[in-house]
Protein backbone atom coordinates (compact mmCIF):
# COMPACT_ATOMS: atom_id res chain seq x y z
CA UNK A 1 0.00 0.00 0.00
CA UNK A 2 1.28 3.41 -1.29
CA UNK A 3 1.82 5.95 1.69
CA UNK A 4 0.69 9.78 1.27
CA UNK A 5 3.39 12.18 -0.06
CA UNK A 6 4.97 14.00 3.07
CA UNK A 7 4.01 17.64 3.03
CA UNK A 8 6.34 20.00 3.08
CA UNK A 9 7.31 22.22 5.80
CA UNK A 10 6.44 26.02 5.51
CA UNK A 11 8.17 29.25 7.41
CA UNK A 12 7.33 32.98 7.50
CA UNK A 13 10.06 35.13 7.19
CA UNK A 14 9.99 38.75 8.21
CA UNK A 15 12.46 40.40 5.33
CA UNK A 16 12.65 43.75 6.78
CA UNK A 17 10.97 47.24 5.73
CA UNK A 18 13.94 47.09 2.88
CA UNK A 19 17.37 46.73 2.58
CA UNK A 20 18.13 43.26 2.21
CA UNK A 21 20.90 43.48 5.06
CA UNK A 22 17.65 43.95 7.70
CA UNK A 23 16.94 40.25 7.40
CA UNK A 24 17.33 38.31 10.84
CA UNK A 25 20.36 35.58 10.44
CA UNK A 26 17.89 33.03 11.36
CA UNK A 27 15.64 34.85 8.06
CA UNK A 28 18.75 34.63 6.12
CA UNK A 29 19.93 31.04 7.00
CA UNK A 30 16.70 29.40 6.37
CA UNK A 31 15.97 31.35 3.41
CA UNK A 32 19.24 29.61 2.18
CA UNK A 33 17.24 26.00 2.46
CA UNK A 34 13.93 27.24 0.54
CA UNK A 35 13.00 25.14 -2.44
CA UNK A 36 10.38 28.02 -3.22
CA UNK A 37 9.71 31.54 -2.62
CA UNK A 38 6.51 33.07 -1.91
CA UNK A 39 7.91 36.82 -2.03
CA UNK A 40 5.66 40.45 -1.22
CA UNK A 41 5.85 43.41 -2.83
CA UNK A 42 8.44 45.07 -0.52
CA UNK A 43 10.79 42.82 -0.33
CA UNK A 44 14.60 43.81 -1.71
CA UNK A 45 15.24 41.79 -4.97
CA UNK A 46 19.24 41.46 -3.55
CA UNK A 47 17.65 38.65 -1.39
CA UNK A 48 17.30 36.47 -3.94
CA UNK A 49 21.11 35.97 -3.96
CA UNK A 50 20.49 34.09 -0.57
CA UNK A 51 18.53 31.76 -2.72
CA UNK A 52 19.19 31.34 -6.37
CA UNK A 53 18.16 27.93 -7.13
CA UNK A 54 14.89 28.22 -5.84
CA UNK A 55 11.78 28.98 -7.18
CA UNK A 56 10.44 32.52 -6.87
CA UNK A 57 6.94 32.88 -7.32
CA UNK A 58 5.28 36.82 -6.76
CA UNK A 59 2.80 36.91 -4.69
CA UNK A 60 3.29 41.16 -3.54
CA UNK A 61 -0.25 42.85 -2.80
CA UNK A 62 0.60 46.77 -3.71
CA UNK A 63 -1.77 49.49 -2.79
CA UNK A 64 -4.48 50.62 -5.16
CA UNK A 65 -2.97 48.67 -7.67
CA UNK A 66 -4.26 44.72 -9.14
CA UNK A 67 -3.11 42.46 -6.66
CA UNK A 68 -3.45 38.82 -5.99
CA UNK A 69 -6.40 38.19 -3.62
CA UNK A 70 -5.78 36.44 -0.15
CA UNK A 71 -7.51 33.17 -0.72
CA UNK A 72 -5.53 32.45 -3.95
CA UNK A 73 -2.01 33.22 -2.03
CA UNK A 74 -3.17 31.16 0.01
CA UNK A 75 -4.14 28.16 -2.22
CA UNK A 76 -0.58 28.62 -3.64
CA UNK A 77 0.68 28.48 -0.38
CA UNK A 78 -0.68 24.90 0.01
CA UNK A 79 -0.44 23.38 -3.13
CA UNK A 80 3.51 24.43 -2.84
CA UNK A 81 3.84 22.62 0.41
CA UNK A 82 2.15 19.73 -1.18
CA UNK A 83 4.72 19.64 -4.41
CA UNK A 84 8.64 21.06 -2.00
CA UNK A 85 9.11 20.02 1.07
CA UNK A 86 11.00 23.43 2.22
CA UNK A 87 8.72 26.27 1.39
CA UNK A 88 8.97 30.01 2.60
CA UNK A 89 6.95 32.78 2.56
CA UNK A 90 9.30 35.92 2.61
CA UNK A 91 6.65 38.39 3.88
CA UNK A 92 8.31 42.55 4.02
CA UNK A 93 8.62 43.70 7.43
CA UNK A 94 7.60 41.34 10.35
CA UNK A 95 4.81 38.51 9.35
CA UNK A 96 2.85 39.50 12.52
CA UNK A 97 2.25 43.41 11.75
CA UNK A 98 -0.33 43.87 9.17
CA UNK A 99 1.10 40.60 7.29
CA UNK A 100 -2.10 38.83 6.73
CA UNK A 101 -0.14 36.29 8.70
CA UNK A 102 -3.00 34.74 10.70
CA UNK A 103 -4.97 34.12 7.78
CA UNK A 104 -2.08 32.09 5.83
CA UNK A 105 -1.96 30.29 9.21
CA UNK A 106 -5.36 29.08 9.60
CA UNK A 107 -4.50 27.65 6.22
CA UNK A 108 -1.95 25.68 6.46
CA UNK A 109 -3.15 24.53 9.94
CA UNK A 110 -6.55 23.64 8.18
CA UNK A 111 -4.41 21.30 5.29
CA UNK A 112 -2.47 19.85 8.42
CA UNK A 113 1.06 21.31 6.91
CA UNK A 114 3.60 22.95 9.51
CA UNK A 115 5.27 26.02 9.95
CA UNK A 116 7.40 27.79 11.24
CA UNK A 117 7.46 31.82 12.21
CA UNK A 118 10.97 34.02 12.12
CA UNK A 119 10.36 38.05 13.00
CA UNK A 120 11.96 40.43 11.28
CA UNK A 121 12.37 44.37 11.38
CA UNK A 122 8.72 46.16 11.15
CA UNK A 123 8.42 49.19 9.40
CA UNK A 124 7.90 51.46 12.88
CA UNK A 125 11.17 49.90 14.07
CA UNK A 126 12.91 51.01 11.13
CA UNK A 127 10.99 54.43 10.67
CA UNK A 128 12.18 55.44 14.05
CA UNK A 129 15.86 53.93 14.18
CA UNK A 130 16.55 55.62 10.63
CA UNK A 131 15.38 59.24 12.59
CA UNK A 132 16.81 58.29 15.40
CA UNK A 133 13.27 58.79 16.92
CA UNK A 134 12.57 56.44 20.00
CA UNK A 135 9.17 55.09 19.81
CA UNK A 136 9.28 54.99 23.65
CA UNK A 137 10.36 57.59 25.97
CA UNK A 138 10.78 57.58 29.52
CA UNK A 139 8.43 59.35 31.94
CA UNK A 140 6.71 60.52 28.54
CA UNK A 141 5.89 57.48 25.90
CA UNK A 142 5.41 54.90 27.89
CA UNK A 143 2.84 53.13 25.22
CA UNK A 144 2.92 52.31 21.46
CA UNK A 145 -0.23 51.61 19.38
CA UNK A 146 0.26 50.30 15.70
CA UNK A 147 -2.42 50.82 13.69
CA UNK A 148 -3.39 50.36 10.06
CA UNK A 149 -4.46 53.83 8.25
CA UNK A 150 -6.42 51.72 5.90
CA UNK A 151 -9.54 49.24 6.25
CA UNK A 152 -9.58 45.51 3.82
CA UNK A 153 -11.77 47.62 1.68
CA UNK A 154 -9.62 50.06 0.92
CA UNK A 155 -11.00 53.16 2.38
CA UNK A 156 -9.35 55.18 5.24
CA UNK A 157 -9.92 53.64 8.40
CA UNK A 158 -11.95 55.82 11.57
CA UNK A 159 -9.99 57.93 13.83
CA UNK A 160 -10.13 57.57 17.59
CA UNK A 161 -9.01 60.41 20.57
CA UNK A 162 -5.32 58.90 21.74
CA UNK A 163 -4.70 55.85 22.93
CA UNK A 164 -1.09 55.79 23.04
CA UNK A 165 1.82 58.13 23.83
CA UNK A 166 2.95 57.23 20.15
CA UNK A 167 0.64 56.44 18.15
CA UNK A 168 1.82 54.54 14.28
CA UNK A 169 -0.05 54.46 11.08
CA UNK A 170 0.70 51.73 8.78
CA UNK A 171 -0.32 52.15 5.06
CA UNK A 172 -0.89 55.68 4.75
CA UNK A 173 1.15 57.04 2.17
CA UNK A 174 -1.77 58.38 -0.16
CA UNK A 175 -4.20 59.67 2.93
CA UNK A 176 -2.09 61.78 4.89
CA UNK A 177 -4.04 64.38 4.47
CA UNK A 178 -7.63 63.03 5.00
CA UNK A 179 -5.75 61.71 7.82
CA UNK A 180 -4.55 64.43 9.65
CA UNK A 181 -8.45 65.86 9.62
CA UNK A 182 -9.77 62.85 10.98
CA UNK A 183 -7.22 62.98 13.95
CA UNK A 184 -8.27 66.26 14.55
CA UNK A 185 -11.63 65.71 14.33
CA UNK A 186 -11.24 62.97 16.54
CA UNK A 187 -9.81 65.18 19.06
CA UNK A 188 -6.30 65.09 18.99
CA UNK A 189 -4.61 68.71 19.47
CA UNK A 190 -3.62 70.66 16.60
CA UNK A 191 0.26 70.83 17.77
CA UNK A 192 0.80 66.93 18.15
CA UNK A 193 4.08 66.51 16.50
CA UNK A 194 3.89 64.46 13.58
CA UNK A 195 7.09 62.24 11.51
CA UNK A 196 6.43 60.78 8.18
CA UNK A 197 9.01 58.44 6.57
CA UNK A 198 8.78 57.12 3.55
CA UNK A 199 10.74 53.71 1.98
CA UNK A 200 11.65 53.60 5.91
CA UNK A 201 15.07 51.33 5.46
CA UNK A 202 15.88 52.11 2.19
CA UNK A 203 18.65 53.69 0.68
CA UNK A 204 15.79 55.93 -0.69
CA UNK A 205 13.81 56.85 2.73
CA UNK A 206 12.86 59.98 3.06
CA UNK A 207 11.30 61.90 6.54
CA UNK A 208 9.55 65.14 7.33
CA UNK A 209 8.51 66.46 10.47
CA UNK A 210 5.03 68.55 11.01
CA UNK A 211 2.24 69.44 13.33
CA UNK A 212 -0.92 67.21 13.11
CA UNK A 213 -2.80 70.44 11.23
CA UNK A 214 0.36 70.53 8.70
CA UNK A 215 0.19 66.58 7.88
CA UNK A 216 -1.26 67.52 4.54
CA UNK A 217 2.05 68.92 3.49
CA UNK A 218 4.00 65.62 3.46
CA UNK A 219 1.75 64.38 0.50
CA UNK A 220 3.36 65.39 -2.15
CA UNK A 221 6.82 64.84 -0.49
CA UNK A 222 5.89 61.17 -0.38
CA UNK A 223 3.76 61.05 -3.03
CA UNK A 224 3.78 57.33 -4.04
CA UNK A 225 5.61 55.72 -1.65
CA UNK A 226 4.62 53.58 1.13
CA UNK A 227 4.49 56.08 4.58
CA UNK A 228 4.98 55.67 8.35
CA UNK A 229 2.97 58.29 10.17
CA UNK A 230 4.37 58.53 13.46
CA UNK A 231 2.17 60.88 15.79
CA UNK A 232 2.52 61.72 19.58
CA UNK A 233 5.54 61.39 21.94
CA UNK A 234 7.97 59.11 19.20
CA UNK A 235 7.80 61.55 16.72
CA UNK A 236 9.73 64.52 18.20
CA UNK A 237 13.50 64.44 18.37
CA UNK A 238 15.62 63.60 20.72
CA UNK A 239 17.01 67.20 21.41
CA UNK A 240 15.21 70.01 23.31
CA UNK A 241 16.03 72.48 20.61
CA UNK A 242 15.21 69.97 17.83
CA UNK A 243 11.88 70.01 19.01
CA UNK A 244 11.58 73.58 19.58
CA UNK A 245 12.59 73.88 15.66
CA UNK A 246 9.53 71.20 14.79
CA UNK A 247 6.86 72.90 16.55
CA UNK A 248 7.78 76.00 15.31
CA UNK A 249 7.68 75.22 11.16
CA UNK A 250 5.38 77.67 9.56
CA UNK A 251 1.78 75.89 8.79
CA UNK A 252 1.92 74.40 4.94
CA UNK A 253 5.80 73.86 5.31
CA UNK A 254 8.12 70.40 5.64
CA UNK A 255 10.76 70.25 7.81
CA UNK A 256 13.43 67.61 6.10
CA UNK A 257 15.35 64.89 8.37
CA UNK A 258 18.47 64.09 7.28
CA UNK A 259 18.31 60.12 6.97
CA UNK A 260 21.75 58.25 6.68
CA UNK A 261 22.25 56.38 3.59
CA UNK A 262 23.23 52.79 4.41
Amino acid sequence: MNSAPALGHVVFIGAGPGAADLITVRGARRLTEAEVVLFDALTDPALRELAPNARWIDVGKRGFCHAPKQTEINAVLVRCAHEYRRVVRLKGGDPSIFGRLEEELLALAEAGIGCEVVPGVTAAIAAAAATQRPLTRRGRGRSVSLSTAMTKEGSLAEATPPSADTEVFYMAGRQLAALGRRLLAAGWPTDTPVMVVSQAGTPDQRASDHRLDTLAAASMLHAGRPAIVTVGAGARPVSAEAATEVLAVPSGRTASVETPTP
